[in-house]
């Protein structure tokens, strides 16, 4: 890892987006249409920031059909604890900011009640 890779990964870790983004994939493997979904974003600018996070090889991607699913990338053991360790530190942010962070977490939970009614199934 050299000097860009390092300028990359604090590049992508410097937008509230993206660092939304590490959250949600940190607890599973998630396809754009649901990312999409929870951050009530458009699709452009979530796949926008998605490949920021991939360029900078925190996140992989794989492609199932017509569908993307992204997830965090654990192959580098340097990037995987950077990505746990800013992830605690946004939950320890969010508990002292409890009310701005409760609408991505009601999103959250919702898409995950959606998944498993076969909302997004074909």
């Amino acid at each position: 890892m050299d000097l860009e890779d390092l300028i990359k990964i604090f590049k992508a870790l410097s937008d509230e987006i993206r660092l939304k983004i590490l959250k949600i994939l940190e607890k599973r493997e998630f396809c754009v249409c649901e990312i999409v979904s929870i951050l009530n974003m458009d699709q452009p600018k979530v796949s926008f920031h998605l490949s920021i996070l991939k360029d900078a090889g925190l996140i992989k991607s794989r492609r199932e059909g017509n569908r993307i699913f992204y997830s965090l990338d654990d192959s580098n053991l340097f990037k995987r604890f950077l990505i746990l360790s800013v992830v605690e530190k946004i939950k320890s942010f969010e508990k002292e900011n409890s009310s701005k962070y409760e609408e991505v977490t009601k999103d959250l939970e919702g898409v995950t009640k959606d998944l498993e009614g076969g909302i997004f199934n074909d």
